[in-house]
Order: C-alpha cells, then structure tokens, then sequence
C-alpha cells in the first residue's frame, strides 16, 4: 500500500509563489507516473503537471512557464513550484500516482490565490 501525502499550500496574494511537496511512502521510481492535478470549486479534476514513463513531464497549457514539477528520489518526494499565482490557480491540490495497475492519491491541500 503507497501512501501520498501533500504539503505546502495556503493562501497566497496573486504574483506570489508556492511550492508543494507530496511525499510518497515507497520509491518513487517504482512509479509510472506521478503529479499533480487540482481541483476548483465546481469543476473536474484536471492534470497540473506529471512525470511519466521515462520521465518525461507534462504540463497543463495553463500552467507551462509558470508551474515547474521536479522530484527527489532519494527522498522519496515530488515537489510542484508554483510561481506567478493567478486567482484562477485557486483549488485542491492532489498528488496522484500509478503504479502498475493501482493508482494512489493523497487528501489534498489547498491552495488560495487572492487578487
């Protein structure tokens, strides 16, 4: 069992910047793929930012050029830095990852963006 756990959000002026952290209970490298998606008050779910098989990274195209996802295996540990926040930006934020066939997800943290 892979447990996720987020950290790192709060409320913050519009221009400011974050940096979540999700730390995983096993290796990360023994993931496919692992990131970030959000979720705002009455919409779906959306993919933020993701490494996938190989590494690769995709963003979404809101976030190219602002957000940047970067990891630390040794410590087992995602990271999403968040910089030039727009209120738009404003949601849940989840950590996901897939593994094989099972895919984990943390609880969540909140991020606030005011104008």
């Amino acid at each position: 069992q892979v447990h996720l756990v987020e950290s790192g959000g709060g409320l913050v002026q519009a221009g400011g910047s974050l940096r979540l952290s999700c730390a995983a209970s096993g290796s990360t490298s023994s993931f496919m793929s692992m990131g970030w998606y959000r979720q705002a008050p009455g919409k779906q779910r959306e993919l933020v930012a993701i490494f996938s098989t190989g590494g690769s990274t995709n963003y979404a195209n809101s976030v190219k050029g602002r957000f940047t996802i970067s990891r630390d295996n040794a410590k087992n540990t995602v990271y999403l830095q968040m910089n030039s926040l727009k209120p738009e930006d404003t949601a849940v934020y989840y950590c996901n990852a897939v593994q094989v066939v099972f895919e984990y997800w943390g609880q969540g943290t909140q991020v606030t963006v005011s104008s």
